[in-house]
């Protein structure tokens, strides 16, 4: 035990040296950590930041889209109504100038049973229509 106690002078600056590698070597690793831990943080604040950038262009142009969408099929149902109108609007006026000619040829037929003559040339502007509908 004595030879322990002689050691004692060699010992204890390399216990305290030990001691304070040691302490050095768990402040450096506790740093270390809390630098990994900040750097992955910061990474991760920044890829957050990122994918929130790109989900709300990606929002932006879907918000963008349907409206686009909502404005072509507002006029595609405003085109549609108009072709409706303006079909209804044709189906008159050849409703109309079917009863016209037939009201036409019936003058015409009491001119002529009237006067007992041939009735008068029609105008030219109508003749053609008289002459398709007549045949």
């Amino acid at each position: 035990m004595e030879w322990l106690i002689s050691l004692a002078p060699v010992l204890t600056p390399l216990s305290g040296l030990a001691g304070v590698l040691g302490g050095a070597w768990m402040v450096y690793r506790q740093t270390n950590r809390k630098t990994d831990a900040e750097t992955e943080t910061a990474e991760a604040t920044t890829f957050v930041t990122s994918v929130q950038t790109v989900t709300q262009g990606f929002t932006q142009l879907l918000e963008q889209q349907r409206a686009t969408t909502a404005q072509t099929l507002e006029r595609v149902a405003t085109l549609e109504n108009r072709v409706e109108r303006l079909e209804e609007e044709q189906r008159q006026w050849r409703r109309w100038k079917a009863a016209a000619v037939e009201y036409i040829h019936q003058l015409r037929a009491l001119v002529a049973k009237l006067y007992e003559r041939p009735a008068p040339a029609p105008p030219r502007e109508i003749a053609e229509d008289l002459a398709d509908d007549a045949t």
